[in-house]
């Protein structure tokens, strides 16, 4: 599913089979490997892949964060099945606000767009950037309790955080 989202200076756009390299930059990074459910090492091979089910995916939106429409500095993700939103910057595009400009963009989106009365993150309680750009993002923490699961090996406790439509 494709889609092309524009606000707040931003470009929101599916990725395209010619981001592989760009990718690999952005998402082969330790914070990334450890943070996010990517694979690492996120190589090229990897990239392609992803893009190439990005491209196929029917029930998600995974879009490449850009300024301009060509040049990728992360993705922010929604799951029309569940509700929930991820995102990722690339390590030389960190500090600029666009992991809470994309999370606030594709939120609307979810509420406006997609329909969707409930948006959620899910957050490590030690992922202190993620839980800024939540809260800068008008996100709240709720009162669920956390769900435990196991990524590449290591055990995360995951915290709810929801946007409601207003």
């Amino acid at each position: 599913m494709a889609a092309r989202v524009v606000a707040d200076g931003l470009v929101l756009r599916a990725w395209e089979p010619a981001d592989a390299p760009a990718m690999v930059e952005l998402f082969d990074d330790p914070e990334v490997a450890y943070w996010t459910p990517l694979k690492s090492p996120f190589d090229l091979a990897v990239a392609t892949e992803y893009v190439a089910n990005a491209r196929r995916a029917t029930d998600k939106l995974q879009l490449a964060i850009t300024t301009d429409g060509v040049q990728p500095l992360g993705e922010v993700m929604l799951n029309l099945a569940t509700g929930s939103l991820g995102y990722a910057i690339g390590p030389a595009h960190r500090g600029q606000r666009l992991g809470v400009r994309a999370l606030k963009v594709l939120t609307a989106y979810a509420h406006e767009t997609a329909g969707l009365p409930r948006v959620i993150l899910e957050i490590e309680p030690d992922n202190s950037a993620s839980t800024a750009v939540a809260r800068a993002a008008g996100y709240r923490q709720t009162d669920l309790p956390p769900e435990h699961v196991v990524d590449k090996g290591r055990e995360l406790t995951l915290f709810t955080w929801e946007h409601l439509a207003e």
